[in-house]
């Protein structure tokens, strides 16, 4: 089939990145896949050698004339030109019209799942639009999967980690104003290089570090990495603090110990967003202790959680999810079914 995925670049590139391996997945299966993003040249260090299959296209105003392809995704609500919807309402099938949500453990994500929302004005008038909710369950849309990396302690050396004898390392992704010092005096345990991930948070981050007294918490800036590096790099970390939906679903099938930092919301709808996946997870109370603390939450811990446990229940989460099917073959199936 051919396919149009629609993504608006809003916040340090998760959204391209979600686009970018769907787009990419979806291609490796002989699909034709048109990436409309306004934000293109992000692709240049996220995704360098592009992939078979995927036309990335500029999204800009006035929007140029094409015929839309056999499934429309909308990613995150972003809506398409109007005049891109007027002709996928004037084909005579028209296409299958896919709202692609946010990630979400949250029991509303299954039942809102695979929903129609028939359109009643508007130049797209008549047609209908599928809310695909991705998730952690078989009655979601599941995640996104693709190649994983082996887990090489040794290869990190290829994406730029330089590594001393008997070092913990970890790597950092995070929103600006996350509590770096806290955080950096239970990293301090022991002897631990910290890699900061480029983006909004590598400067507050790397400011936090340089405020500690000399001790043993290394931390180094990287660059932009593409999303095989940044995969590779994850699992070849001992643990990894991530933010956002793609780099935390990176984390989990890294199989290592993670935190994830997630998005605050004014209305405070991020808090039982993050102890709906804790639930799912089948965190003890001292890894929700440290979840809760690092987003704003609760008390901070005095240590981190002991590591072979901690380790143990992220191998059982992603050999859990490896036993579901993946987002990209769901969403396949579902819109084969809708045609």
């Amino acid at each position: 089939m051919r396919w149009d995925i629609f993504c608006r670049v809003i916040d340090n590139h998760g959204d391209l990145g979600v686009c970018w391996r769907l787009a990419a997945d979806l291609a490796s299966r002989g699909q034709q896949v048109r990436l409309w993003v306004d934000q293109p040249d992000a692709l240049v260090w996220l995704a360098p050698a592009g992939a078979v299959g995927v036309e990335v296209r500029p999204w800009r105003e006035p929007f140029e004339t094409c015929e839309p392809g056999d499934v429309v995704i909308e990613a995150f609500g972003c809506d398409p030109p109007p005049a891109f919807v007027a002709s996928m309402a004037a084909r005579p099938r028209p296409p299958v019209w896919i709202n692609l949500e946010y990630l979400s453990a949250e029991s509303h994500a299954e039942r809102n799942h695979g929903l129609p929302s028939p359109v009643l004005r508007g130049p797209g008038a008549g047609l209908t639009k599928w809310f695909y909710f991705p998730g952690f369950t078989a009655a979601s849309g599941g995640l996104l999967r693709g190649p994983l990396p082996v887990a090489r302690r040794d290869g990190l050396a290829d994406v730029g980690v330089a590594l001393r004898e008997g070092e913990r390392v970890g790597s950092l992704f995070a929103y600006a104003d996350a509590p770096f010092d806290a955080l950096f005096d239970r990293l301090g345990d022991r002897p631990t290089l910290l890699v900061l991930a480029a983006g909004a948070s590598q400067g507050p981050a790397l400011r936090a570090w340089q405020r500690r007294s000399p001790g043993s918490l290394r931390a180094e800036p990287l660059p932009w990495m593409s999303q095989t590096d940044y995969d590779r790099l994850l699992a070849g970390c001992d643990i990894n603090i991530a933010r956002g939906e793609d780099s935390i679903v990176r984390a989990m099938w890294a199989a290592r110990p993670f935190v994830w930092h997630i998005y605050r919301q004014h209305d405070g709808a991020h808090a039982p967003k993050l102890e709906a996946l804790l639930d799912r997870l089948g965190a003890d109370e001292s890894l929700r202790t440290l979840w809760r603390a690092w987003n704003g939450l609760g008390p901070w811990p005095a240590a981190l959680p002991e590591d072979a446990p901690w380790r143990a229940l992220c191998g059982r989460w992603r050999d859990g999810l490896l036993c579901q099917t993946d987002l990209t073959s769901r969403l396949i199936a579902f819109v084969a079914s809708k045609r």
